[in-house]
């Protein structure tokens, strides 16, 4: 690094890899900085600059000084002891700015000489306070894994037709019939904890798992737009085993996607406008791959125009958006994977299912969201256009033109659609503003049945919503 480079650094101010220092005297406060360098991602420590960004600079007797204190500081103020590197930059006569470099430690998690773990908190430093932030350290840098973790679930809190179906099938094995026998099974296959099972033998083979973990769940909704301020079509929670969640969750997908003709017969059901198999790798990775040491479902939302898999918990360690889409991955929850690849779930551990997914439908978009510890897929849904006609338009029109107010009364509705849906047309016609409990009170239906049979005809070309909510109308296509 030369004058210039450190100029245009400095003119940029503090963040969280840069600080400034003018001066240091105190070895516990520089020890805690490196701390909090070295249990993130790393980082400058540049001395002699102010907190403005002036090179003011250092005597040589300020040098000698400090560079003392930087290696006492170093191995002897921290656990366990860091590597640094140092150099001077000349800035003026007779002064000089000391750029210490602190690399992302090995041996983490690092304390202070009062046994305080600091991590860096933008261009500040914060010390971890809660368990959980403690655990998500350890679980970086593989010390301990959440799905390991014991639960309060005893061992008869085990679904034991699940276990013995795996058992028979993957190791063709009978599960044993006394509970100190099942417990010694649990524990020599990673499933439990002392009396307790762990996270991964209560989500993979609990009867009911949320009674202990109500959190661990897949919350799943249907928009009507394309904002999670519009009304909802669809809501569903998946709760179970994490076999069932998945199924459910696949199940409330692929039931609220468009089928697509492809130039087939008017009578058969038709394609999904996405592969399911899209939708599998997405949603396996989302329950194997997701942080459980945060307490917060999976989210699955479907809107207009994308559907989005939201989970909690950033990318793990140096896990990257381009690492992931290049087929690397980090095992999070290493007891899950392991039991999902023997069969419990779609999922080979091989890190290709990212990849499978954008082969067949490269249009989905990763949100790595630090901040907000999320990480998102953004799967980008088919646009179907349909042109509008006016009603002076002809009688040879095409059949995807949608029927104004003005429309007749009569006029015949050519798909394959259920009785309900039929009335449902005919209300339309009739009254395009109709709301909801008009509905609800003409065709003696739920609410959420008559919103399910909506979206299937907006699925099938058959309807559309045009204009917002309150003020819009409905047109038969």
């Amino acid at each position: 690094m030369d004058l210039s480079d450190l100029k245009t650094i400095t003119s940029r101010g503090e963040d969280s890899r840069h600080q400034f220092k003018e001066d240091i005297r105190n070895g516990d406060s520089l020890a805690a900085e490196m701390v909090a360098f070295s249990n993130s991602h790393g980082g400058f420590i540049f001395i002699g600059v102010s907190n403005h960004g002036e090179l003011v600079g250092l005597s040589s007797s300020d040098v000698d000084r400090i560079n003392q204190l930087i290696s006492n500081s170093a191995s002897q103020h921290v656990k366990s002891p860091i590597t640094i590197h140092t150099e001077n930059i000349s800035v003026a006569a007779d002064r000089v700015v000391i750029v210490l470099t602190i690399p992302e430690g090995i041996d983490k998690p690092y304390f202070d000489n009062q046994g305080v773990i600091w991590l860096k908190s933008g261009a500040d430093k914060r010390r971890i306070h809660s368990k959980e932030e403690l655990r998500r350290l350890f679980q970086e840098v593989d010390l301990v894994h959440a799905d390991e973790v014991p639960t309060r679930a005893p061992i008869e809190a085990i679904d034991s037709k699940k276990l013995q179906d795996f058992l028979a099938d993957v190791y063709k094995e009978e599960l044993p019939d006394s509970n100190e026998e099942r417990l010694k099974l649990l524990e020599n296959m990673n499933l439990s904890t002392s009396s307790q099972l762990n996270l991964a033998g209560l989500l993979l083979f609990g009867k009911k798992p949320q009674l202990y973990k109500p959190e661990f769940i897949v919350k799943a909704v249907t928009f009507a737009g394309n904002d999670i301020a519009d009304s909802y079509l669809d809501s569903e929670d998946f709760e179970g085993s994490l076999p069932s969640i998945f199924q459910g969750a696949l199940s409330f997908i692929m039931r609220n996607l468009r089928k697509i003709q492809k130039k087939k017969s008017v009578n058969t059901t038709g394609e999904p406008e996405i592969p399911q198999i899209v939708f599998e790798e997405l949603l396996v990775n989302a329950l194997i791959h997701r942080d459980y040491f945060i307490s917060a479902p999976v989210r699955l939302f479907i809107f207009e125009d994308r559907v989005e898999i939201i989970n909690p918990g950033n990318l793990p360690d140096h896990l990257t958006i381009e690492k992931i889409r290049a087929g690397n991955s980090i095992q999070r929850n290493p007891i899950l994977a392991s039991f999902a690849a023997k069969g419990l779930l779609p999922y080979r551990g091989l890190g290709t299912g990212i990849r499978r997914a954008l082969q067949d439908w490269p249009q989905i978009k990763f949100i790595n969201d630090q901040d907000g510890c999320l990480f998102t897929s953004r799967v980008e849904r088919v646009k179907i256009q349909n042109a509008p006609i006016t009603p002076s338009s002809p009688k040879n029109a095409p059949i995807n033109a949608p029927i104004t107010p003005s429309s007749p009364k009569n006029a015949p509705i050519n798909a394959p659609i259920t009785s309900l849906q039929q009335q449902i047309l005919e209300i339309l016609k009739d009254d395009p503003k109709v709301s909801y409990e008009l509905l609800e009170s003409k065709l003696g239906k739920e609410r959420t049945t008559i919103m399910r049979n909506i979206q299937k005809m907006k699925d099938m070309g058959i309807l559309r919503r045009s204009g917002s909510n309150k003020t819009g109308y409905w047109e038969i296509l």
